[in-house]
Order: structure tokens, then C-alpha cells, then sequence
């Protein structure tokens, strides 16, 4: 159930930081208040998985994974440069994570 609400947490947080991009500086309603209903919820949902998991192993899937998606998709749908150091860098996050979790995450 951790890695269930931990998935929930990470899919809010990339949907509120998207939001965000569209909020032109929270000049913009509806994707400023996606953006902080996505934060809400996140933090909502982290603060659950932290009774089931260590707030180590959490945070850092939680983040990594989070930066990994958010990266992708500005390379992807938001029109940003996409090179080789970058989607190196986003296969070095989540090699770190899958480490982590081998390495005893529970």
C-alpha cells in the first residue's frame, strides 16, 4: 500500500509542477490552483506512505522520480532541449532509485 500512496504522491507532484509551468507565474486560475490542489495532495499522500516507509527511501523515490518525469516531459511536451548529457542524467536518477530499493528500501 506505501508504494501505492508513494505513486499517488509522485503523479501529483509532476501534475502540480506542469500546472505550474502553465500558472505564467500564478498569473493564470485554473493551472495555479491545479498547482497547489497537485502540492496538497502530494504532501498528502507522502505523509501517508511515510507510516509504512522510512522517510529516507520515500523521499528520495518520491523526488527522484518526480524530477525523472518533469525532466522527460519538458524534453518531451514542452519543447526543451533534449541531449545526451540530460536523458543521462534522468537514467542516472532513476538507476538510483531502483538501487535504492535494492538495497533494502523496506
Amino acid at each position: 500500500m506505501g508504494y501505492a500512496l508513494l505513486a499517488g504522491a509522485i503523479a501529483a507532484e509532476v501534475a502540480g509542477t506542469t500546472a505550474m509551468k502553465y500558472s505564467e507565474g500564478f498569473s493564470k486560475l485554473v493551472p495555479s490552483l491545479i498547482t497547489v490542489a497537485g502540492y496538497l495532495l502530494a504532501f498528502t499522500l507522502l505523509a501517508q506512505t511515510l507510516k509504512t516507509l522510512s522517510v529516507g527511501t520515500a523521499y528520495a523515490i518520491w523526488a527522484g522520480i518526480g524530477t525523472a518525469a518533469v525532466a522527460a516531459i519538458g524534453m518531451v511536451f514542452l519543447g526543451e532541449s533534449a541531449n545526451m548529457v540530460k536523458i543521462a542524467g534522468i537514467a542516472l536518477v532513476i538507476a538510483g532509485v531502483v538501487v535504492l530499493n535494492l538495497g533494502g528500501a523496506h
